[in-house]
């Protein structure tokens, strides 16, 4: 099977449920505040939830941004897009991922990573998504 490049990329680097459920669909760099960034923008996989086949795909919730670890001297700033979908009667429907530490912007991993290094989950300001975006 040749699977796409970025993507076995992708399995190397981010957490297993990131690329079991979503697709890497770009990559971008630039920087913030001097620090080098890279984005990876993820979007669920159209398969629905509990394998129901009552449902019909209805677009993408909003984006949401986690900080994640580090690549190289890149801050990692994982964007990603949860499918919406509809059921017969028109409502909504989606997954519940549970990616981000509680009361962080933080993947689990990297946040408990950063708990059991430093004792404490740093603040490390805001991700600023909307200093690039999808259609860069």
């Amino acid at each position: 099977m040749n699977e796409n490049p970025y993507m076995t990329l992708a399995k190397v680097i981010l957490p297993k449920e990131m690329t079991t459920y979503f697709d890497l669909t770009k990559v971008l760099t630039d920087e913030y505040n001097g620090e080098p960034r890279i984005h990876l923008y993820l979007d669920e996989k159209d398969k629905a939830p509990d394998n129901r086949t009552d449902l019909s795909s209805n677009g993408f919730y909003e984006e949401s941004c986690m900080n994640d670890f580090p690549i190289r001297e890149y801050r990692t700033v994982l964007h990603v897009r949860r499918r919406r979908w509809k059921d017969a009667e028109g409502k909504s429907v989606s997954k519940d991922w549970q990616m981000v530490a509680k009361g962080t912007r933080y993947s689990k991993e990297f946040a408990t990573f950063l708990k059991e290094f430093l004792g404490y989950i740093p603040d490390y300001g805001q991700i600023a998504p909307e200093t690039i975006s999808r259609k860069g």
